[in-house]
């Protein structure tokens, strides 16, 4: 199932930004002794960070809908995909070592791709009237009569 693969490459994605991150932090990390290039990378860190677990965390409900421990209602309600992150600041980037920014750009483009499909399952609910409007519609037929 496609959601359960995304799942697989957004665990995979974001250990290795945790891992790439947690590496430059250490005191025995990267050297970065421009203050910009430590604030491009706490930025960035932070961005790709909160970018993967929200995708994260759709995917996780997207899951429990399809195993059915959440209704169609509940997912609606709360399953939503936050807005993206700003973009990120390609001055900035390009004080980032080059695996860095890379790993930013892949965790830019795994979120734009979980946003399609986020577009697709939500155009998809609102083509699908919920029963009660099917009912109330039905009703309505009924009374017009």
């Amino acid at each position: 199932m496609i959601v359960d693969n995304l799942y697989e490459e957004a665990l995979s994605l974001a250990e290795e930004a945790r891992v790439t991150f947690d590496l430059d932090d250490s005191p025995g990390g990267l050297n970065r002794s421009a203050s910009a290039s430590r604030v491009a990378m706490s930025c960035e860190a932070l961005r790709t960070t909160t970018r993967m677990m929200h995708a994260m965390a759709w995917l996780l409900n997207q899951r429990a809908f399809f195993a059915g421990e959440m209704s169609e209602f509940q997912l609606r309600r709360h399953g939503r995909l936050p807005p993206a992150q700003p973009q990120p600041d390609r001055e900035q980037i390009g004080l980032l070592p080059p695996y860095v920014a890379d790993l930013v750009e892949r965790s830019v483009q795994f979120y734009a791709r979980v946003e399609r499909l986020d577009r697709a399952w939500r155009h998809q609910f609102e083509l699908q009237p919920t029963a009660v409007h099917r009912l109330r519609q039905r009703l309505g037929y009924a009374f017009a009569r």
